[in-house]
């Protein structure tokens, strides 16, 4: 069994351009699916979030309309439930690479708020991807990467191709113009080839260790590409 490191927002909302606090979070499906694929294949699971937190859920994920009926709100929000070890985070500030066979970020609104801006992510995301291990970040999760710099500022993931939230979705999610800046732009501006695919379907890019997912259809192949390196 080898232990995988989950990197959850500590944020509970996304500052919009008008200073508005957009209630946000985790998304639900981009932290279970994953959970449930990572477990089933007998590894255990570590959440660290910033000050080792206790993250908070999008209630937005969890509502009928984006998982496909009551009953699949129903099925995540009983599979959030068993999802224990969000319950008792660590903080990121002490999470030692060398004790991961593997690191995940989800999404949600919420890494636009912190782990876009927090160094000690971004040191993570750096080692991480330096050291070979499989890196898994779902849609507005590579907000996370950002913060990853290099001893020269450039960033980390400059010149790799990676699959994130895109400016479309965003417009179609109502959002876009309410924010302060959009994850696609804001990527693309700091080097990084943001490959985008058709709106909500999955998009999974694999670039070298580095596995990346569009949007929350994209969790579980990515999670999936995530088990064949590691096997």
């Amino acid at each position: 069994m080898s232990k995988i490191l989950f990197v959850v927002t500590g944020a509970d909302h996304w500052t919009l351009a008008d200073g508005t606090k957009h209630p946000s979070g985790f998304w639900a499906e981009e932290a279970v699916a994953p959970y449930e694929a990572f477990k089933a294949a007998g590894h255990e699971v570590v959440v660290a979030t910033p000050g080792g937190v206790v993250p908070t859920v999008d209630r937005g994920s969890l509502a009928p309309a984006v998982n496909g009926g009551q009953e699949g709100a129903d099925k995540v929000t009983a599979a959030l439930a068993s999802f224990t070890e969000l319950q008792h985070p660590i903080d990121l500030a002490d999470v030692v690479l060398g004790d991961y066979a593997a690191v995940f970020y989800p999404g949600g609104h919420g890494p636009m708020e912190d782990l876009a801006v927090d160094a000690e992510s971004g040191s993570l995301l750096t080692l991480a991807l330096e050291s070979g291990k499989p890196l898994g970040v779902v849609c507005h999760g590579p907000a996370a990467m950002l913060a990853a710099t290099k001893e020269d500022g450039s960033n980390t993931f400059a010149g790799y191709q990676v699959a994130a939230f895109t400016n479309a979705e965003e417009v179609q999610g109502g959002l876009a113009d309410k924010a302060k800046w959009l994850l696609e732009d804001r990527l693309t501006e700091v080097g990084v080839q943001v490959q985008v695919a058709e709106p909500w379907a999955p998009h999974v890019i694999v670039d070298r260790n580095l596995v990346t997912g569009q949007n929350p259809a994209s969790s579980a192949p990515l999670a999936a590409e995530l088990l064949k390196k590691l096997a």
